[in-house]
C-alpha cells in the first residue's frame, strides 16, 4: 500500500490546526475572558486588564481605589479566578493612580527593615518598621496583613495609597547528605 505524502500532511496540519484552535478560542472565551470580567467587578478594583497566563504563573495588572482592602481584593481574585488559575502562582501587578511622594520616601526608607524581616521570616517586626518610618510622618497611615502565603502592606497618604504583596516563602527542610 503506498501513502501519499501530501493529502497526509495536509490532513495532520488540519487537525493540529483545529485542535490547538479550539483549544485557544475555549481558553480565551471560556475561562480567560470570564475571569477578567470578574476582576473589574471586585470591591476595591479601579480597573484590571486582561490577565497574563503563562505555564507556572498568573499576572494580573490592577489599578486599586484608594480605600481597597489588598488582602480581600487579593483572595477575591484568587477565588474568582481558582479556574483560570490552578496550581499556578498568582501575583498582582498593582498600579497606582497618583503614587505620593511621601509614600515612596517612607517605603523606601522602610525597605530595608522589611526584606531583613522577610529574608529572616520575622513577620511582626514589618508592622514595627512601618510603624518606626511613619511616626516622622502622621498624615501617613499603614496597614499590614498576613496568610500562608503572602504578606500584603497598604501606605495611604490622603487620597494617594501604595500597595504591596510579598510573597512568603516556606521554610525548606534542609536534609543533610551525610548519613
Amino acid at each position: 500500500m503506498k501513502l501519499r505524502i501530501v493529502p497526509f500532511v495536509l490532513s495532520a496540519v488540519a487537525t493540529a490546526l483545529l485542535l490547538f484552535g479550539g483549544w485557544m478560542l475555549y481558553k480565551q472565551f471560556a475561562v480567560v475572558s470570564p475571569f477578567e470580567k470578574s476582576i473589574g467587578q471586585i470591591d476595591g478594583v479601579a480597573s484590571a486588564n486582561a490577565p497574563t497566563i503563562d505555564q507556572d504563573r498568573v499576572a494580573v495588572k490592577v489599578t486599586l481605589k484608594p480605600d481597597a482592602n489588598l488582602k480581600d481584593v487579593y483572595e477575591s481574585i484568587a477565588k474568582e479566578g481558582k479556574d483560570a488559575i490552578g496550581s499556578r502562582e498568582l501575583t498582582l501587578d498593582i498600579t497606582n493612580e497618583a503614587p505620593s511622594e511621601r509614600l515612596e520616601k517612607v517605603w523606601s526608607s522602610v525597605l530595608f527593615d522589611v526584606a531583613e524581616a522577610m529574608e529572616k521570616k520575622n513577620y511582626s517586626d514589618i508592622p514595627n518598621a512601618l510603624e518606626k518610618a511613619a511616626a516622622s510622618n502622621k498624615a501617613i497611615q499603614y496597614e499590614t496583613e498576613l496568610d500562608d502565603n503572602n504578606v500584603y502592606i497598604t501606605l495611604k497618604d490622603g487620597n494617594s495609597a501604595k500597595y504591596v504583596v510579598l510573597p512568603r516563602t516556606p521554610a525548606m527542610l534542609e536534609v543533610s547528605t551525610y548519613a
